[in-house]
């Protein structure tokens, strides 16, 4: 029997994990989805399991992701639903997990872009003020990268950093 339960947990877990896409995936979809609505369609349906409980991170893109669907919609109400379902998402996921760098770039490369007028610009300082405080003890190398090239693009760390 317990030969059995433990062949179980092993499929069940083999099966659960196997599916999480990578990061360096995700990264590249969502780069590729503020260019062009069938990739950020795919981004969106790709991530629908995740949530702010199972993967705060990964929800965070998803929530990135409906953000940008605003962009492919003509209708203004559509527009600005979009924008609200991804706002709630994304306060949802970095309310599960403050402390994650990538969730903090996420929300801050989005107030950074949008028009000011949908009032979603308050977390700016905070968030470029925590990102510039844990940079030099980031670990990984392609999201630091990522980081130091937005903000020198907008002028946050001089050319030289």
């Amino acid at each position: 029997m317990k030969i059995i339960m433990l062949a179980g947990l092993l499929l069940y877990s083999c099966i659960s994990f196997a599916g999480i896409p990578s990061l360096t995936e995700v990264r590249a979809l969502y780069q590729k989805a503020a260019k062009e609505e069938k990739i950020c369609n795919k981004l969106i349906g790709w991530l629908s399991p995740y949530n702010e409980k199972n993967n705060p991170l990964l929800f965070g893109y998803k929530a990135g992701g409906t953000m940008m669907m605003a962009n492919y919609v003509f209708n203004p109400i559509s527009k600005f639903s979009y924008f609200n379902k991804g706002k709630k998402m994304l306060d949802k996921a970095i309310s599960a997990d403050g402390k994650n760098v990538e969730l903090r770039f996420i929300r801050l490369t989005i107030q950074t872009n949008i028009p000011s007028f949908l009032g979603y610009k308050n977390h700016i300082g905070s968030d470029k003020t925590f990102l510039l405080q844990t940079l030099p003890h980031l670990k990984d190398y392609h999201l630091r990268n990522m980081i130091v090239s937005y903000f020198k693009q907008q002028g946050y760390l001089p050319e030289t950093y």
